[in-house]
């Protein structure tokens, strides 16, 4: 069977700042008829770095995403550049894990079912079997893979052979209350999503609402993050906040929090799905 050719591509690419970039880029995807459709870089100044996202639209006869990876290698070769290129109409595939809490599965699964998210989401994991009816109804494998201190390593070989088996590119911990081991974090490097319930760092541990109460907060938050090993301290996708005051009480801040919290998330989710997410280190560029 020949590969597969189709029209709509992204290419990410991060190379030490020069002049010339744009031009070598452009240069070999107008040789291949392709065009332009959106076009986004930043010039680092604080690491000599240049950064660059394009799509790209084939403005002939359609090209193999494997024709185009070809073409474009010597070039990175040249610009010393790490790089990617994503076919589009390749659906990006979103495992999300779930504990008891339900608004960012429950968000998730309303967005990429009525296409606002560009996912599609092969299973549902979970250490409980609280969200198997919603799985259900949504037509989705759920499974159920409980976890404790003594299980830790069963579980996550359980789970890895779940993300091979589905093909899985990307995980969400849609408030996943349990710690991955450092394995797993070094293993999926920049393909693990968190959302924490606050602007990180404060208000870790149980009851972060109540504890926000307790101290009289102005704003509560939420913050999307890639999974590192050092626990909530990965590199930052998005975060958001809303002003909040005296009235509302313990509950009334937690339901606010959970709005915000599955805004945040589907954003990252979003972009990172959309190749938006430049990983850099402890940071990251979103081309948002």
């Amino acid at each position: 069977m020949s590969p597969e050719k189709n029209r709509d591509f992204v290419l990410t690419l991060s190379c030490p700042d020069r002049k010339g970039i744009v031009h070598a880029v452009s240069r070999t995807l107008l040789e291949h008829d392709l065009s332009f459709t959106d076009s986004q870089q930043f010039a680092d100044p604080s690491s000599g770095e240049y950064h660059l996202r394009i799509e790209a639209h084939a403005d002939g006869d359609p090209i193999g995403v494997e024709e185009l990876r070809e073409a474009l290698t010597p070039v990175a070769a040249e610009l010393e550049g790490q790089w990617q290129v994503h076919d589009r109409a390749e659906p990006h595939r979103l495992l999300v894990m779930v504990s008891r809490m339900g608004h960012c599965l429950n968000d998730l699964l309303f967005r990429a079912r009525t296409g606002q998210l560009p996912v599609t989401i092969p299973a549902i994991v979970s250490n409980h079997e609280d969200f198997r009816s919603l799985a259900e109804w949504h037509e989705i494998p759920f499974h159920h893979v409980p976890i404790t201190a003594d299980t830790k390593p069963e579980a996550e070989a359980q789970l890895r052979g779940i993300v091979d088996d589905h093909d899985v590119d990307t995980i969400a911990l849609a408030r996943y209350m349990q710690v991955l081991s450092p394995d797993l974090c070094r293993d999926y490097s920049g393909r693990i999503i968190n959302i924490h319930h606050s602007l990180l760092p404060s208000f870790k541990g149980a009851k972060p609402y109540t504890q926000a109460h307790d101290r009289g907060v102005k704003v509560i938050g939420a913050t999307a993050h890639y999974v590192t090993a050092d626990l909530d301290e990965g590199p930052i996708i998005e975060q958001d906040f809303r002003r909040v005051d005296h009235r509302l009480t313990p509950a009334q801040l937690a339901q606010q929090g959970q709005e915000v919290e599955a805004a945040a998330f589907s954003r990252a989710i979003r972009w990172h799905a959309e190749h938006r997410v430049v990983l850099r280190g402890g940071r990251t560029i979103v081309f948002n």
